[in-house]
């Protein structure tokens, strides 16, 4: 029994870690989507606010003099604080083109210093300096993949000249992801052992009041050879036994009294002459499609039976209440069912009220065509079987 306990222990912690592990997967890879979506849009507004930034600090045109970039009358190549401004604002990297050469920029090379006078990957030039298109998605920036943004940087008469840009490093976003999904990896192990904690306790009290843990004993003793001790286990497997026992012989007993009160109920019956001959007396009184006056009646057909009754009307031969027609129904329906039968059993055949039912039933009973018996119904109330004779 311990040991079923610690392998149902085991499979539910197993099933709670899985659980959890997968739960993380999957926001691991929904964060991972939404943070690339929403690194995408943040360096396109970032891009739009660097533009208006530096067109209301800098007012001019861009221009070129003497191989250097300017803003109207403010140098723009190798102005650091421009750039780390504008980074202090919207949290990017920042850098600011000649060309296809940065000439300002807050990138570092891995050395250390400025990365000024690195190029641009080439897909971002055939975008931006070719196409004249602001290029939005993932670039390669100094070896390190940026979520990007660059605008062309055009002179007075239109001409570009150079590319403004910002970027959010994917390796950062990585980094941030991994710790908040290592945080909540974390969090969710926590609270699986605790749930698994009180799960295992809830099981183990559930199974020890449920099976004892010595109601294997009295087996196992039995398999080696020895008396079964009297524990609770074993006490109680003796009184399931003999209740097994006692229902088996009151089935056996029961079954034999159904067998013999059949057999003599076989042995009881006539032949159908009875039944045969009521039927003969009542094949006249078929209903037809046209009514016959009362007196028509009269002259055609004979009484049936001469019953000294307090019922007998004397002009039809039944007695008061009892129709011709529904004998009729009854008598070809006990012909049709010759087997023992009950009222409620006759009124559902001919889809009549069981007391009109029992009245003609009483009366077939008189005429001696049927028997009846008192059988025990169900909840020990008696039921009045009618036999046909």
């Amino acid at each position: 029994m311990r040991s079923l306990r610690h392998k149902l222990s085991i499979l539910q912690l197993v099933s709670l870690i899985i659980l959890a592990a997968s739960l993380v997967m999957i926001f691991g890879w929904y964060m991972k989507d939404r943070l690339t979506v929403d690194s995408s849009s943040k360096a396109q507004s970032d891009l739009t606010i660097c533009k208006e930034f530096i067109d209301l600090k800098y007012p001019g045109s861009w221009v070129v003099r003497d191989g250097e970039l300017y803003k109207g009358t403010t140098k723009m190549s190798l102005n650091s604080d421009i750039v780390d401004h504008i980074s202090q604002i919207t949290g990017d990297t920042v850098t600011v083109f000649l060309g296809d050469t940065r000439s300002a920029t807050t990138l570092r090379s891995s050395n250390g210093e400025r990365a000024i006078g690195t190029k641009a990957s080439d897909n971002v030039v055939t975008t931006v300096l070719k196409n004249g298109q602001v290029y939005l998605g993932n670039a390669d920036v100094i070896g390190q993949p940026y979520q990007s943004a660059y605008a062309p940087l055009r002179a007075e008469n239109g001409v570009i000249i150079g590319m403004l840009y910002v970027g959010i490093s994917q390796a950062s976003e990585q980094e941030s992801l991994k710790r908040s999904l290592v945080t909540l990896g974390g969090i969710g192990l926590a609270l699986t052992a605790l749930i698994a904690l009180f799960a295992g306790l809830f099981l183990r009290k559930l199974i020890h009041s449920s099976f004892p843990e010595d109601i294997g004993r009295p087996l196992q003793e039995a398999a080696a050879g020895q008396n079964p001790s009297s524990s609770p286990g074993a006490a109680e497997i003796e009184k399931l036994e003999d209740a097994l026992i006692q229902m088996a012989e009151q089935i056996q007993t029961l079954t034999g009294e159904i067998n013999k009160s059949t057999a003599t109920i076989h042995e009881s019956s006539p032949p159908k002459g009875s039944l045969n001959t009521m039927l003969e007396q009542l094949k006249d009184f078929e209903p037809s499609n046209e009514f016959p006056s009362t007196e028509t009646i009269s002259q055609e057909y004979e009484p049936l039976f001469g019953l000294d009754t307090p019922w007998n009307s004397g002009a039809d031969a039944l007695p008061k209440g009892l129709n011709k027609a529904t004998l009729n129904q009854i008598v070809h329906y006990l012909e049709k069912n010759r087997r023992p039968i009950s009222t409620e059993e006759v009124a559902e055949g001919v889809k009549l009220t069981r007391v009109t039912v029992r009245r003609y039933l009483e009366f077939l009973e008189q005429c001696g065509a049927l028997r009846s018996e008192q059988k025990c119904g169900t909840v020990g109330r008696p039921v009045k079987i009618f036999i046909p004779l």
